[in-house]
């Protein structure tokens, strides 16, 4: 599908999506916890759904009601077929780990554009836990043998993927002996594992490490069935703060100020970059401001890179974002992407491992390849409402986590058609 896009002006009020992140969290915690959990405001997208459909298989209990859900958890047996995670690489990392508690064997299968993302840190760690599992060549599908995991100490990298972490965290504490998690390389996206730690301190578990996350010590105790309630997605919200900061205004609600979500630093950027911003309660506004560049460490935030660096490339002079080599192991090589799309607009690129140079100029419409990822499909509709005649290829990937994205444009008077 196709997104035609012409030149509009933005204004309006809408609601942050609900956090991808907390939400499989969230469910993680609900199905290792014995009884019933109810996770409200979960978002419904598609990987959220993979991860639905993944803890169904392995006996967990899920009812969608009234915008929640009722997770009845604790009780996992062996699936009765693959565990499909689709392109959610948080749900084929996390299930990795919680698929050695359960009994018998599942086998974890991808899509495509996941199959080639990293797995193999993850599965190592498992195997020197004692796991059996194992992958296809370094790449799923993943097998794991599942049952009483013993626990222990276990070292793994934190400069590849927080997610691999976290995968850890949930099941540490349903270990026979507890774990400790020694990371062998400085930690990225730490905003991501405070995320993990205080969805599992809001379901009883206690997490003991250092002030550096390099050290994590957990006794063995058992998960506690609450009612959790899933915040805003300011990785989502990036996006719709970013449109009112360069073709309107826009207001988004549903957004906590005091998250541990990363991405929330998308409003200290466009401070940074001289855009007008208003924060009240729970909503973030922001209004057409004649933007400056900056230099920026993505390296916490590193979904943030398409969305920062669109509005470099609308911004005066040259920004230098940092801290941006693991996009190129996301749904797309992210830094290729942008490249190429801003280059397509008419912006002057350079490109090197870690970093990335943009020098700001007036955009011009183009078809940008979205490469299928959702980041990047929605970051280009930014510069595409300012500059008009852009075409994004592949629309339709907001699917997996933003599925009512190009409506909620429409709603705002972004002029937009889905062709195809």
């Amino acid at each position: 599908m196709r997104a035609l896009i012409s030149r509009s002006n933005i204004r309006g009020k809408i609601a942050a999506p609900p956090s991808k992140s907390y939400t499989l969290r969230g469910l993680a915690c609900a199905a290792l916890a014995p009884g019933k959990s109810v996770l409200s405001n979960p978002l419904d997208a598609d990987d959220t759904i993979a991860a639905r459909n993944v803890f169904r298989e392995i006996g967990v209990g899920i009812e969608q009601k009234d915008g929640s859900w009722m997770v009845i958890g604790g009780n996992f047996h062996q699936p009765a077929a693959d565990l499909y995670c689709g392109e959610s690489a948080g749900t084929l990392r996390f299930m990795t780990a919680i698929c050695s508690l359960v009994p018998g064997i599942c086998r974890l299968t991808a899509a495509p554009s996941l199959a080639r993302r990293p797995i193999m840190p993850l599965v190592e760690a498992l195997k020197s836990l004692g796991i059996n599992c194992g992958t296809d060549g370094g790449s799923p599908p993943v097998t794991v043998h599942g049952g009483r995991v013993r626990g222990g100490r276990v070292e793994l990298p934190g400069d590849i993927s927080s997610q691999y972490v976290t995968a850890l965290l949930l099941i540490a504490p349903l270990t026979a002996e507890g774990m400790e998690i020694r990371l062998t390389s400085p930690l990225q996206s730490k905003p991501y594992i405070m995320m993990t730690l205080d969805c599992m301190k809001a379901f009883g578990i206690e997490v003991r490490y250092d002030a550096d996350l390099s050290v994590f010590e957990i006794s063995p105790q058992p998960y506690h069935a609450v009612d959790y309630t899933i915040e805003g997605d300011w990785s989502s919200a990036s996006c719709l703060v970013a449109l009112g900061a360069v073709a309107g205004k826009t207001e988004v609600t549903n957004l906590t100020a005091s998250s541990r979500q990363a991405d929330k630093t998308i409003r200290t950027i466009l401070e940074r970059m001289g855009a007008r911003i208003a924060v009240d309660n729970n909503t973030i506004s922001a209004s057409r401001s004649r933007l400056h560049a900056l230099q920026a460490d993505l390296s916490d935030c590193i979904d943030l890179l398409p969305t920062v660096s669109v509005l470099a490339a609308m911004a005066e002079g040259e920004s230098e974002l940092t801290g941006i080599k693991r996009a190129r192991l996301k749904e797309s090589d992210r830094v290729a992407a942008v490249k190429s799309g801003l280059q397509r607009m008419g912006i002057n690129v350079i490109e090197e491992e870690d970093r990335i140079f943009i020098t700001g100029a007036k955009p011009r419409g183009t078809v940008i390849d979205s490469k299928g990822d959702h980041r990047i499909a929605m970051a280009f509709s930014i510069p595409g409402l300012v500059a008009g005649d852009t075409v994004i290829e592949g629309a339709e990937c907001v699917a997996k986590t933003f599925p009512a994205y190009w409506d909620v444009l429409t709603s705002l008077g972004a002029k937009v058609v889905l062709d195809g």
